[in-house]
């Protein structure tokens, strides 16, 4: 009996490269895909930034004047002005961000019950961060006039309305005032306008970072708090050592945005003080925009963003090596 000769499957070469005529087919379509976005960010963000760049460079004004290299980063980092505005910009995070975090997480947590018409009032909250800045300032900056309805509500309290919006001194001397204490010039603290744009800022802000926390809140698993009820633990304690600590990575996330948003925000405050009074409410961004639009020192202006830019990459680079890191550890 002859052995039969073993099944030996033809090779077809030609295989390969209709694999490769694919793959480079399907990658110049996903390329094609790509361009036109690919178009306007290089047009509208790329190159927009090394312009800004190449502006700074120089003494620009309506033309390009005469060429400075870094005297425009030199002049700004020696100025009293820029100075004074980026400890008003620092002021006005602080009253903004941990304040804002702070009554959102707990707004969140009232906000994650089950109970009848919560949908109501989660958007409820929502819709003041779906409203245009720029209105909402203009609302916010009636409600603050001195016949305004803050205004009413204190003397209806028995106590003289502040200037509010018009008030160059500052918070913490304001409050000391009664007292009969005068505290020395640094420790004034911010004016108390720009405390009133801080209160219009967390209003707004809270839709955001309230949507976020419940968002975070229903990924943590519920076995958590069944295990902890049964353990006898109180509420608080509940929030303390397991919704808090499982929430951190999304407070970095929020913390993160919030004071990116601060060292950022424009409108609020050019609508509500245009940066006074007296220039207490004059931020590092509005300084960049009165520079570039209002004296027309476009090179100067330059230069000032682009030093903003460094300051917030500063912290939020510092936010995920301190905060990120914390938070990453606590979560494994």
């Amino acid at each position: 009996m002859a052995l039969s000769t073993p099944f030996t499957p033809s090779l077809d070469r030609s295989r390969p490269s209709n694999r490769r005529r694919r793959y480079w087919r399907t990658t110049l379509l996903a390329y094609l895909f790509i361009l036109p976005a690919a178009i306007v960010i290089a047009i509208f963000h790329f190159f927009s930034v090394a312009f800004a760049f190449y502006i700074s460079l120089f003494n620009w004004k309506v033309i390009r004047g005469a060429f400075l290299g870094l005297e425009n980063y030199a002049v700004i980092l020696g100025s009293s002005d820029f100075r004074t505005t980026l400890a008003t910009t620092v002021w006005y995070s602080l009253f903004t961000v941990i304040p804002s975090i702070t009554v959102s997480f707990f707004v969140a947590l009232l906000l994650s019950r089950s109970l009848k018409g919560m949908s109501f009032y989660r958007t409820l909250f929502f819709v003041p961060y779906v409203t245009s800045t720029v209105a909402a300032a203009a609302v916010w900056r009636v409600l603050f006039r001195t016949d305004g309805i803050f205004s009413a509500l204190w003397e209806w309290m028995g106590a003289s309305s502040p200037q509010w919006l018009n008030e160059p001194r500052g918070i913490f001397a304001l409050l000391v005032q009664p007292f009969g204490v005068t505290l020395p010039h640094w420790a004034v603290g911010p004016s108390l306008a720009l405390v009133c744009i801080a209160v219009m800022t967390i209003w707004y802000s809270q839709g955001f970072d309230v949507v976020v926390f419940l968002a975070g809140m229903t990924s943590i698993p519920k076995e958590l708090y069944e295990a902890a009820r049964l353990d006898g633990a109180s509420e608080w304690q509940i929030v303390r050592f397991i919704t808090w600590p499982l929430l951190l990575p999304t407070t970095f996330f929020i913390l993160v945005i919030s004071v990116i948003g601060s060292f950022k925000a424009f409108n609020q405050i050019y609508i509500m003080t245009g940066g006074g009074p007296a220039d207490t409410t004059t931020t590092v961004a509005l300084l960049v925009y009165n520079q570039a639009f209002r004296y027309g020192h476009l090179g100067y202006a330059s230069a000032l963003a682009f030093i903003l830019f460094a300051i917030i990459l500063t912290l939020t680079l510092v936010q995920f090596q301190v905060v990120g890191r914390s938070a990453r550890a606590v979560n494994g």
